[in-house]
C-alpha cells in the first residue's frame, strides 16, 4: 500500500454515524477524514470539491439516494473509489451500488478492522465485499442462468487480460495476480487499466460481472 495518506469522505445521514467512523479513523495513521455529507447531493458536491481518494457511502439517504450519488461520482471521478456501507443487504441495493461503480460493500454490521481494511482495499484498486454479498453476486449468476451472448472475448480483450479478470474472480490482489502470472504489481495494474477502459467500466467488481454476463468463463471456472 502507498506511505501517502489516504483521504476519506464519509457520506450518511445519521451525524452519529459520521461522528463515530471519524473517530474510528483517526486512530489511523495513514487515514484522514477530509470531509462529511450528510445526503446523496452533499456528496457529489463534496467529491468535486475535495477529491478524496475513497468514500464511504451510506446508500438510504435523503435528497439523492448512495446508488444515484455513486453514479454520478464515478461519471464525474472515476478515479475516486467508493465502499457502501449500508444497514441493508437486499438485492436492489446491493447489485444497484455494484453497478454504479462501487468498489466495496459492507454491511454495517462489519468489524472497525473489517472497515478499516476495505477502505486501503479500494484505495490499491481491490474490491471489498462482505462474504454475504460475494455470495449473492455468485447466486445471482447460478440462478438467473443468463444465455451467453456468443461473443468471443478476444474481441474486445487478450488472453493475457482474459486470464487476470478469471484471477480477479477468484479474489485474488493485484499482487498475488502478478505472483501467479510471474509479472510485476505494476504489469498487472496496468492490465487492469487496460481492462477498464476497453470495458468502459471503473472496477474489478465490474469487469468479472461483464465477463460472466458476456459467458467468457463460467463460475465453475473460477470456483
Amino acid at each position: 500500500m502507498a506511505t501517502n495518506e489516504i483521504e476519506v469522505l464519509i457520506v450518511d445521514d445519521h451525524v452519529i454515524t459520521r461522528q463515530g467512523i471519524r473517530r474510528l479513523l483517526s486512530e489511523e495513521s495513514d487515514l484522514r477524514v477530509v470531509g462529511e455529507a450528510g445526503d446523496g447531493e452533499q456528496a457529489v458536491d463534496l467529491a468535486t470539491e475535495l477529491q478524496p481518494d475513497v468514500i464511504i457511502m451510506d446508500i438510504a439517504m435523503p435528497r439523492l439516494n448512495g446508488i444515484e450519488a455513486t453514479r454520478q461520482i464515478k461519471l464525474l471521478h472515476p478515479d475516486i473509489a467508493i465502499v457502501a456501507l449500508s444497514a441493508y443487504d437486499n438485492d436492489e441495493y446491493v447489485f444497484g451500488m455494484l453497478e454504479a461503480g462501487a468498489s466495496g460493500y459492507l454491511l454495517k454490521t462489519s468489524s472497525d478492522e473489517e472497515l478499516i481494511d476495505a477502505i486501503r482495499s479500494v484505495y490499491d484498486g481491490e474490491p471489498a465485499l462482505d462474504p454475504l454479498v460475494t455470495k449473492k453476486v455468485i447466486n445471482r449468476f447460478r440462478a438467473t442462468g443468463e444465455p451467453a451472448v456468443h461473443k468471443k472475448a478476444s474481441d474486445h480483450l487478450s488472453d493475457r487480460e482474459i486470464g487476470i479478470i478469471k484471477l480477479a474472480a477468484k479474489g485474488l490482489s493485484n499482487s498475488e495476480i502478478a505472483a501467479e502470472l510471474s509479472l510485476s504489481k505494476r504489469t498487472v495494474e496496468g492490465h487492469m487499466r487496460s481492462i477498464f477502459n476497453k470495458l468502459r467500466i471503473g472496477t474489478r467488481t465490474e469487469a468479472v460481472l461483464y465477463a460472466l454476463r458476456k459467458d467468457w468463463f463460467s463460475l465453475d471456472d473460477v470456483s
